[in-house]
Order: C-alpha cells, then sequence, then structure tokens
C-alpha cells in the first residue's frame, strides 16, 4: 500500500509544481517567479552550508562527551534533504524545504522517528572504542597490552635483496 501512495506522489508532484507556478507566475509576473526560483536555489546552498557545519560540529561535541550523537545526525540528514528540496526548482519542495529547516520542526519529526528507532554504539564514556561490545571478532589492544618478539614472526626477509618478503 505505502509503494501506491509514493507512485503517486511522484506522479503528482511535477504536476504540483506545474500548477503553481503556473498561478505565480500569473500573480507576479514571470521575471520575479524566475527571480524567486534562483533566489530559493541559492538560499538552499547557503542555508546547507551555515546549518549543515553548525550541526556536524555538535555531533563531534556529543561524541566527544561520549554520548551517542544520534539526534543531530538525523538533523544532519534533514538538513540536507532541505537543502535539496530548495534546490529542486518550485514552490512546493521550497515550503516544505523552509520547513525542514525549522528546528522544531525537525525534532518534531525526530520524535517521532525515535520511536522507530534503535541507536547502538560501540564508544565508551572516555570516547575509545570498547572491544568486547563489537561483533567483528575484532580485538583493538593498547600499547602496553601487548609486545612484539621477532624471533617469533612467520616472515623473514629476503637477505638477497632481490626478491619479496617470504614466508618461512
Amino acid at each position: 500500500m505505502p509503494a501506491k501512495f509514493i507512485l503517486l506522489g511522484i506522479v503528482a508532484l511535477p504536476l504540483v509544481e506545474i500548477g503553481v507556478f503556473i498561478a505565480v507566475g500569473e500573480a507576479i509576473g514571470i521575471g520575479w517567479t524566475l527571480a524567486l526560483v534562483v533566489l530559493s536555489f541559492i538560499l538552499g546552498i547557503v542555508l546547507l552550508r551555515r546549518q549543515g557545519y553548525s550541526t556536524l560540529q555538535s555531533a563531534q561535541a556529543q561524541m566527544r562527551a561520549g554520548v551517542a550523537p544520534d539526534r543531530e545526525i538525523v538533523h544532519a540528514a534533514m538538513i540536507f534533504i532541505a537543502a535539496l528540496l530548495l534546490i529542486i526548482p518550485g514552490f512546493v519542495t521550497d515550503f516544505f524545504g523552509l520547513l525542514l529547516f525549522l528546528s522544531p520542526v525537525r525534532d518534531f519529526l525526530w520524535t517521532r522517528a525515535r520511536r522507530h528507532m534503535v541507536v547502538e554504539t560501540t564508544m565508551t564514556r572516555e570516547g575509545t572504542r570498547n572491544p568486547a561490545s563489537t561483533d567483528s571478532g575484532v580485538i583493538d589492544l593498547q600499547d602496553d597490552e601487548f609486545s612484539r618478539r621477532d624471533d617469533n614472526s612467520p616472515w623473514s626477509r629476503d637477505d638477497a635483496g632481490d626478491g619479496p618478503d617470504r614466508l618461512r
């Protein structure tokens, strides 16, 4: 059932955009209409750079504090989508793009989406990886947790220097 609504939206959006474009063009003139489309394109790029950068800085601060930056990552994704909606020519997409740039709207959408999401992290409070919580089978050791013994190495240098390293 949702696939039908997505298909309907994909077909209906350009038709709605064309209708709104014609109505705005008749109301304010084609020159001003085109100027608004170009202005929304520039606004989308500027807002993406400004708000996207500040959101990523906030996510880095959350990670340094040892907290999963789930909210900041979702906000960054919504800002990216909002910028794309402003860059796409059309007034309907511009409206929804401007809505997504508003923090209260993003917070509302995040609280609704958070119910359906699970965020897992392998970071400890100190900001280091917790080897016990990974499922990859790789254990990261600190420098003081291992020692290197060259006599037990399975690799040796070709003493003649004329060939590649060989396995003993």
